[in-house]
C-alpha cells in the first residue's frame, strides 16, 4: 500500500502517494481532472521493482491549488524538486493525456532526467490555433471527464453522474475509490471535484500555448494505444513517429483510461517497456 507523503515548498504544497519497496525511480503523472490515485493499481502491481511516486499535480487532489501559474515550466519545476527531495538523478515516466505533453517537453529541456516515457493516450501535442480559445467554453460543457467537476447537490448524485463517465465504466472497486478520493464537499454544502476551475483554466491555456514537440527525441518512449481510446487515426500518431526517434507503440484494450478500465493488460504492458530499460545498477 502507498503512503501519502507531502512535499513543502515555497509556493505550493505537493501531495504525492509513494511506494518505496524497489530501487529503480518511476515517476506516474496523472491527466487533466484526476489524481494520483488513478495509479493504484499499477503503483501495487510494480512496488517490489520501483520506488514509485505518483503525485497530485498543482490544482488537483490533495496538492495546493493557486489562483494562477499551472504553466508547464512550473508543472516540471514541481516535478523536478520532487525529484530533488527524494535524491533522484532521474526517473522512468508514465504519463496520461495532458502529462503527455508535459513528458514530451521535459524530455527536451532537460532529457537526462526522463530514463524513458511511457505515453497513455497522450493528447494536444501541438501548439493549438488562437482561435480554439473562444471554444474553451464549449469544451468544458462538453468534454465528459469535466462533468464530474459539479456542483452537485449531494454525494449521492456525485456518484450518478460518475458512473456514467467512461473512466469508471464497469465500477470496480478501483474506481470506486478514485471516486471517492476526487470529490469532496464545499463551503456552500455543495458537492464537487477537488480539481479547480483556476487549474482547468490555466492548463488548457498553457496546452495552447506551448508545443510538445520541436526537436527530434532520443528518449526511450512507448506510446500506449488504447482500443478505444483516442488516438485512432495515424494522423493523430504521426507526430510520435516523427520526433521520437526510439518509440514503439503497443495496444491496449479499453478506453482513455486503460489503467482503470483494464488494469490487468494495463500493467503487463507497462512492467514489460520498463523491464526492458531498467537501470543495470540501481
Amino acid at each position: 500500500m502507498p503512503v501519502r507523503q507531502t512535499l513543502s515548498k515555497p509556493d505550493i504544497q505537493l501531495s504525492y502517494l509513494e511506494w518505496n519497496q524497489g530501487q529503480e525511480p518511476l515517476l506516474l503523472l496523472h491527466g487533466l481532472g484526476d489524481h494520483a490515485l488513478v495509479w493504484s493499481s499499477l503503483g501495487d502491481c510494480l512496488a517490489a521493482d520501483y520506488h514509485i511516486v505518483a503525485p497530485d499535480m498543482r490544482g488537483h487532489g490533495q496538492s495546493s491549488k493557486p489562483e494562477i501559474d499551472y504553466s508547464f515550466e512550473s508543472a516540471i519545476a514541481d516535478l523536478e524538486a520532487l525529484m530533488d527531495s527524494l535524491g533522484w538523478t532521474f526517473a522512468h515516466i508514465v504519463s496520461h493525456s495532458w502529462t503527455g505533453k508535459l513528458a514530451a517537453i521535459w524530455a527536451r529541456q532537460n532529457p537526462k532526467r526522463l530514463r524513458s516515457i511511457i505515453l497513455v493516450d497522450p493528447i494536444f501535442i501541438w501548439k493549438m490555433p488562437s482561435l480554439l480559445r473562444v471554444t474553451f467554453p464549449m469544451l468544458y460543457r462538453f468534454l465528459p471527464f469535466l462533468k464530474s467537476m459539479g456542483p452537485f447537490a449531494s454525494q449521492e448524485e456525485a456518484e450518478q453522474q460518475a458512473r456514467q463517465l467512461k473512466q469508471y465504466q464497469g465500477w470496480s472497486s478501483l474506481q470506486e475509490q478514485v471516486f471517492q478520493a476526487g470529490i469532496e464537499q464545499k463551503p456552500d454544502g455543495s458537492w464537487g471535484s477537488k480539481f479547480t476551475i483556476a487549474a482547468r483554466d490555466g492548463i488548457f491555456e498553457a496546452v495552447m500555448q506551448v508545443p510538445g514537440f520541436t526537436i527530434p527525441l532520443d528518449t526511450p518512449a512507448l506510446f500506449v494505444q488504447p482500443k478505444q481510446g483516442l488516438n485512432r487515426q495515424n494522423w493523430q500518431i504521426q507526430p510520435y513517429k516523427t520526433y521520437l526517434q526510439n518509440l514503439r507503440i503497443c495496444q491496449v484494450p479499453g478506453n482513455h483510461w486503460p489503467f482503470l478500465t483494464q488494469p490487468e493488460a494495463f500493467n503487463q504492458t507497462v512492467a514489460a517497456f520498463l523491464a526492458e530499460h531498467k537501470s543495470k545498477i540501481s
